[in-house]
């Protein structure tokens, strides 16, 4: 050995030292991105996934199988927990804002799999059994099923020939109304457009509701017939009163609002309340959304972010104009300022991504089609259209800011069960990948620490570097530590003895043998001496 190291040159040392911190560096580098994209270490994967069955360490359980579910659609996935996704009821227009936004950025704002759940969604929502007796909704039938845009407007305007050439003759009104949606929906570029669309669609959908309520209890089929029309009517004047919201008619847009869930009250599972509640903050009439959040905060009712901001936003109202941390901590809280503390807390349990948005520390996006409650697909949603009534309120975003983070001090952890709402479920992450964009920071909760082999590479990384930049600044010094380092690595390796304070000890006396063979080379001092 000693006549092998005392043929390497400095030059050796200082490639060797240099390659070694270049390809640490790399896989530095690739541990990080595996990390911020998928939330795990790429080498720990592979270890747990490749090489712990090689070694003998391999467990005998089956995979586990998960799914998800839109509504009343579960799509099964592997390896990821159970999760309900919800359609969100704030939901765009692909092709008035989706498209436009698209266009303008080049982005996609949607992910397959959420337009996937959108088409389970359409499908189950306006297609039934009889729908074979008409060929104007068989072709629709096709097009819910239709993954190319094009094609779907093509068998739209398809289906309305059909239904032209057969009934409206007799019937002037009694038109394909979901044609009428598909078009509304994809086609139009415009909000107004769209409206014209759903429009027709209204007068078609009601005449055919009518027909189907005199006959539904025919048979089954007429039966399932009766609930298709239904849901047809239903969706299409709730997203006419989404129209008439965004073209600033907010009174009549509450007006339907009203209307619709005073007349289908058993269909408030599609959380129309939620579209009601924006609107009535939009006209800042907050005496009527403490009415609405008295009916729906319920501790028997699904929660959701928009009931409990919009509840804890109510609270901070009363006293967040005249909030000051300082006189808090002098005075204490008084009872109003409590109470708005404790709904903040209560809200941030809920879903603890909100603020981050609220308080733009993080940028928005375009809210998916559907959201994962409790989770940053929700918050995306509920800031999109709930952040300008909190910066209407003054002082708002001032208590929101100096309490959120108390949230997190009363939450056992681990997260083993949760304060005042059942614990915060592991799977959020992974299904907000699958539903938000991929140009999009997914915000996770709990915050994950760092992978050791991060740790490892980064430090790895730094050393080599530091040696690689001794051994170009002193090339003769390090090669006489190099040979000195390595001798006694060789000759004294059986002499550790091992445990925590063994192994100090030979590290201690291989430091100090290892000076003591630099002082030796470098002052050329007696080796006793040395």
């Amino acid at each position: 050995v000693t006549v092998f190291l005392s043929t390497l040159t400095p030059k050796f040392y200082f490639a060797l030292t240099v390659t070694s911190s270049f390809i640490s560096g790399l896989i530095f580098v690739f541990e990080w991105w595996h990390f911020r994209k998928y939330g795990t270490s790429f080498i720990e994967q592979v270890s747990v996934s490749h090489l712990r069955p090689l070694i003998g360490g391999a467990e005998n359980t089956p995979p586990a199988t998960t799914s998800f579910s839109a509504g009343e659609n579960e799509t099964s996935r592997q390896n990821m927990p159970e999760c309900k996704v919800w359609r969100n009821p704030l939901n765009l227009f692909r092709g008035a804002e989706y498209s436009r936004y698209m266009w303008v950025t080049g982005k996609e704002p949607l992910t397959y799999y959420d337009m996937n759940l959108s088409a389970q969604d359409h499908q189950n929502f306006f297609t039934c059994d009889t729908d074979a007796l008409r060929p104007s909704d068989t072709v629709m039938q096709k097009a819910w099923r239709e993954r190319n845009p094009q094609a779907r407007i093509k068998a739209a305007y398809q289906a309305l020939e059909l239904n032209n050439e057969i009934i409206s003759v007799f019937f002037p009104y009694y038109s394909c109304a979901t044609a009428y949606v598909l078009l509304a929906e994809e086609e139009a570029t415009t909000i107004v457009d769209a409206e014209k669309y759903f429009k027709q669609a209204l007068k078609a959908g009601e005449m055919i509701y009518r027909k189907s309520q005199n006959c539904h209890s025919q048979s089954p089929q007429h039966e399932a017939q009766l609930r298709r029309d239904t849901n047809v009517l239903v969706y299409v004047k709730r997203r006419l009163a989404m129209c008439a919201r965004k073209l600033g008619r907010i009174r009549e847009a509450v007006k339907m609002m009203r209307d619709l869930m005073k007349e289908f009250p058993l269909l408030s599972m599609l959380n129309i309340h939620e579209n009601l509640l924006e609107a009535l903050l939009e006209l800042q009439a907050y005496a009527d959304v403490q009415a609405v959040l008295a009916k729906y905060d319920d501790i028997s009712l699904p929660k959701s972010a928009a009931i409990c901001y919009t509840a804890a936003l109510l609270k901070a109202r009363a006293v967040s104009e005249r909030f000051s941390p300082e006189t808090a901590s002098k005075r204490g809280l008084s009872t109003a300022e409590i109470n708005a503390v404790e709904a903040i807390h209560r809200a941030v349990e809920f879903n603890p991504h909100v603020p981050k948005y609220l308080l733009e520390m993080k940028s928005l996006v375009l809210p998916p089609e559907h959201i994962l409650k409790r989770g940053d697909s929700e918050a995306v949603a509920y800031a999109f259209f709930h952040l300008q009534h909190w910066k209407r309120i003054e002082g708002a975003l001032n208590l929101l800011h100096c309490t959120w983070e108390g949230t997190f001090r009363m939450i056992p952890y681990p997260l083993e069960k949760g304060h005042l709402f059942y614990p915060y479920p592991s799977c959020t992450e992974t299904a907000d990948r699958e539903l938000l964009p991929t140009f999009h920071e997914v915000s996770v909760y709990p915050q994950k620490e760092l992978p050791f082999f991060i740790h490892f590479t980064a430090g790895l990384c730094s050393f080599s570097a530091m040696l690689a930049l001794l051994t170009h600044q002193f090339p003769e010094l390090m090669v006489i530590f190099a040979k000195a380092v390595s001798i006694i690595s060789v000759t004294g390796l059986a002499e550790v003895t091992w445990g925590p304070w063994g192994v100090l000890r030979s590290v201690v006396k291989w430091a100090l043998v290892s000076l003591m063979l630099l002082g030796y080379e470098l002052f050329h001092l007696p080796l006793q001496e040395s």
